[in-house]
């Protein structure tokens, strides 16, 4: 997700220095413009603006320790990561304790999204600090302010909520359909258009009928994500019984397929009901 952001940063103007754990992921992006850096600390050095986009909560965390004896005075730091929205609370609180800013803006949209621009970018924020970096944000995507800091994370949660939910009932949807004796693509292209029409049921829903579960977003990390949300409505006192449902679902495939993509949904749907499978060709799964 990085590089692409990188580029449309970029493309749009922009003056970026980058680090990555992996050096030599970062080196690829000199080519376009890029700079470059070693360290941490000479990455956000003479930096407005931080930009993290990594794997989980910790690892923010311990980036940002190491980064902030080196920030620039005012500094606002964004991380779009895909955290716990009290991780993203405890972000704002040391940032803030340091003399600088803080916005979590998770993305949704996937590598694709992130290749065109076009990732939808949930930012938590003061209104002040949302207007200091929009035009940023808009170059890597669509940003909407939804409240304060900890609240872009929130947002993050109920989209994954909703697409992994989803892609749990459009999975159940097309087996049935198959296991009932219908033409399953037929009754795809039939109930598209109507109220079961979503990105979930034309990307995904193909994705099923041919198998194709290399990884856009992995069963690992949905399975990150439903914790996360469970965890976040804990934390709010509400009980969501389906979600606790789906993640349950997810879990069945933590061992036996962690990085394949999260429409292997269906492979859990197909291990639960043994001798129906959708469709009859092989699993792609790299």
């Amino acid at each position: 997700m990085g590089d692409p952001m990188v580029r449309c940063l970029l493309r749009a103007g922009y003056f970026v220095t980058i680090w990555n754990r992996t050096h030599s992921k970062a080196e690829v992006l000199r080519a376009a413009g890029a700079q470059p850096a070693i360290s941490i600390a000479e990455a956000v050095s003479g930096a407005d603006v931080v930009i993290s986009m990594l794997e989980a909560g910790p690892i923010v965390a311990q980036v940002l320790q190491e980064a902030l004896p080196a920030l620039s005075d005012g500094a606002l730091w964004i991380d779009m990561s895909s955290t716990k929205q009290s991780e993203a609370q405890q972000f704002h609180a040391t940032l803030q304790a340091a003399g600088h800013a803080f916005i979590d803006a998770p993305v949704s949209g996937g590598v694709g999204g992130a290749q065109a621009g076009t990732l939808a970018i949930m930012a938590g924020a003061s209104t002040s600090d949302y207007a200091r970096v929009e035009a940023i944000l808009a170059a890597m995507g669509r940003p909407a302010l939804v409240g304060p800091p900890g609240s872009g994370q929130v947002a993050k949660l109920c989209n994954q909520l909703i697409v992994g939910a989803t892609l749990t009932i459009v999975a159940e949807a097309l087996l049935l359909a198959q296991a009932a004796g219908a033409d399953v693509s037929a009754v795809r292209a039939a109930i598209r258009g109507g109220f079961a029409e979503s990105k979930i049921l034309e990307v995904h829903g193909q994705r099923m009928l041919e198998r194709n579960f290399v990884a856009g977003g992995q069963v690992k990390s949905q399975i990150k994500d439903m914790h996360n949300i469970l965890a976040a409505a804990e934390a709010a006192h509400v009980t969501l019984p389906v979600t606790q449902l789906v993640t349950q679902r997810y879990e069945t495939l933590a061992t036996s397929h962690p990085t394949a993509d999260h429409a292997a949904a269906l492979l859990a749907l197909e291990a639960l009901n043994p001798g129906q499978r959708l469709g009859d060709g092989p699993d792609k799964l790299s």
